[in-house]
């Protein structure tokens, strides 16, 4: 019997602002005739936009991967992502200790990230519903033309998105450490670096999609940390100097986040 016991969480809380128009989509069924060929991802409830949870991992999973140079080997027939093939892998493995791996690998452990939804904040939904300039509730929408190479013909084609300068609030990333069979609690102390590199590498980047024509680029801002651990009941424990306005000030702290979290735990 394998044996992990969680030895605490690490609580990120962030704002993520948009930089430029962000496009996430949605499922198209039902679009009728010449309205917008690419609609967003929304909550059925409110009609906000949002950004899955699966979408914000994913992005950063697979940017990891091209960091790490790892090769895309799973699932056999699709080949989309990285899982290491045995435990002496994926021992040393960031990404796959980060993000998880199939649970019928025998070598498995817990996954250790969890990645909430995010949704839109108030002022910004107030901000959109009072501008009179959206051309969708909460949206933009932008008509992109490509050129047939062939007949030289045009063929316009609309994308919807959530515009520049809005600010999707209280995103939530945990991450778990666990130690045990097959685990190390310092090993997973460590990996906070790894873990702030994927977001570092994300606001390089884009989310979503057309991010090579100018769509998708993000900012984590106003980002607070905490822990849990021991008493496991109650608000978790700031960590570093409790809130960062930006990742630059988070990284600069990272050093003193490990330390605390050690010392936390018990960790030596």
């Amino acid at each position: 019997m394998t044996t992990i016991q969680l030895k605490g969480r690490v609580f990120f809380k962030f704002d993520l602002l948009t930089e430029t128009g962000l496009h996430i989509g949605g499922s198209d069924v039902g679009v009728e005739i010449g309205g917008v060929d690419k609609t967003i991802i929304r909550d059925k409830l409110s009609n906000r936009p949002y950004v899955p949870g699966s979408s914000l991992k994913g992005k950063m999973r697979s940017l990891m991967e091209k960091y790490a140079g790892k090769d895309k080997n799973y699932p056999r027939n699709l080949q989309n992502f990285h899982v290491c093939e045995d435990k002496d892998q994926y021992s040393l493995c960031d990404v796959c200790q980060v993000f998880g791996v199939p649970g019928e690998k025998e070598f498995a452990t817990p996954t250790r990230l969890v990645v909430r939804d995010v949704i839109l904040s108030n002022d910004s939904a107030k901000k959109l519903e009072n501008s009179g300039r959206t051309d969708l509730p909460y949206t933009e929408v932008k008509t992109e033309v490509s050129i047939d190479r062939v007949t030289s013909a045009a063929n316009p084609r609309q994308m919807e998105r959530v515009p520049a300068g809005v600010t999707f609030a209280d995103a939530e990333i945990v991450y778990s450490i666990y130690h045990g069979e097959r685990c190390d609690a310092a090993s997973d102390v460590k990996r906070l670096a790894a873990l702030l590199t994927a977001f570092q590498l994300l606001e390089d980047d884009y989310l979503g999609g057309q991010g090579t024509r100018g769509a998708g680029k993000v900012k984590f801002t106003n980002i607070r940390v905490g822990l849990r651990s021991g008493d496991y009941l109650g608000e978790p424990k700031s960590l570093g100097n409790g809130s960062f306005k930006d990742l630059t000030e988070l990284t600069a702290a990272l050093g003193k986040i490990q330390g605390e979290v050690k010392s936390a735990l018990g960790i030596s």
